[in-house]
């Protein structure tokens, strides 16, 4: 079945980019549907050309891409799928971005700056995307870049009962990676039954990129095994930066858990070689199996993702998958 109907009066179509569409067949698999096939090829200059191969007149269309390297091509991808659904006359077209691009610059530091974020969002709105979803933004703010609504759903359950699972009985303390992601440490404590927490103080280069230095640590976590949480793990420099630091202070073990496993180079090495126990990430980017590494933990977002592209067709309530949070 390549569509999912209401009481016969509407259809829902799941349509896939080409960057990860085994994402896209796990979220079908739990719809109980197939994906709807697409035509998709690359001219000899690079121009993309994407197309439904069957009729999408008057369906609710949800398309999902993961913005992987090279990020700027499934922009582009999307924007035409975009296009050509709104142009095939589907009633409403939501873009599933587990993975929101170039949401590191959703705001100006200086003068002359791009504010990329919210680009994105008017290139999409202008294509023909109503709605659009993702997980775990790189910052709130980001939800009112786009004219239509945005369903901003979160990892933490999905994260925070793998932590319960391992590490229920240690002395655990939830560790943000700076200042500016101590609410999120607020809720990870919460979610693990009123940990304590503490943060990592840093600075950072605006004129480089990925360049930090932690500086110290805030709390006490000497004695305690270190959760340190982030939205999104790049290099993997900063991250296994702070967790030296927190190793310096008397930690006696450091895991790692983020929604979004970029995993740029050389991420791989960098955290394999480290002293951290355990990475746990989701499967909002695809991992290839050169980025795969022991200490890696890897957890399926489709579940989250089916549940939440149900409750938008039929009109249900997505906020109840917030869980209170914003």
């Amino acid at each position: 079945m390549s569509t999912l109907q209401v009481a016969g009066r509407k259809s829902l179509v799941l349509l896939s980019g080409r960057a990860y569409p085994a994402l896209t067949e796990e979220i079908a698999a739990q719809l109980g549907i197939t994906v709807t096939s697409t035509t998709a090829r690359d001219f000899a200059n690079g121009e993309t050309f994407i197309k439904p191969d069957e009729s999408v007149r008057g369906t609710d269309a949800f398309v999902v891409q993961s913005y992987t390297t090279p990020i700027n091509q499934w922009v582009m991808e999307t924007l035409i799928l975009l296009d050509a659904l709104k142009r095939a006359s589907a009633k409403r077209i939501t873009v599933v971005a587990p993975f929101y691009p170039y949401a590191r610059q959703d705001k100006k530091h200086r003068g002359r700056e791009p504010i990329s974020a919210r680009l994105i969002a008017d290139l999409f709105k202008t294509a023909g995307a109503d709605r659009i979803m993702a997980i775990d933004l790189h910052t709130a703010q980001i939800q009112g870049f786009f004219d239509g609504p945005v369903d901003h759903l979160f990892a933490l359950p999905l994260l925070a009962g793998h932590v319960k699972e391992r590490y229920a009985d240690q002395d655990l303390i939830v560790v943000s990676p700076d200042t500016g992601r101590v609410r999120m440490a607020e809720q990870w404590a919460d979610e693990l039954g009123g940990r304590e927490i503490a943060f990592v103080h840093k600075t950072r280069d605006i004129d480089a990129a990925n360049e930090v230095v932690a500086n110290r640590v805030v709390g006490d976590v000497e004695g305690k095994v270190c959760l340190l949480i982030d939205d999104m793990i790049d290099t993997g420099g900063s991250i296994t930066k702070a967790a030296d630091l927190l190793f310096e202070n008397g930690a006696t073990e450091v895991i790692i858990a983020a929604t979004h496993g970029v995993f740029s180079p050389p991420a791989t090495d960098v955290l394999k070689n480290s002293r951290v126990s355990e990475v746990i990430v989701t499967n909002t980017l695809p991992i290839s199996p050169e980025q795969q590494f022991d200490k890696l933990t890897v957890l399926s977002v489709a579940p989250l993702l089916a549940k939440a592209i149900r409750e938008v067709f039929e009109d249900g309530s997505v906020t109840s998958l917030f869980d209170g949070r914003s």
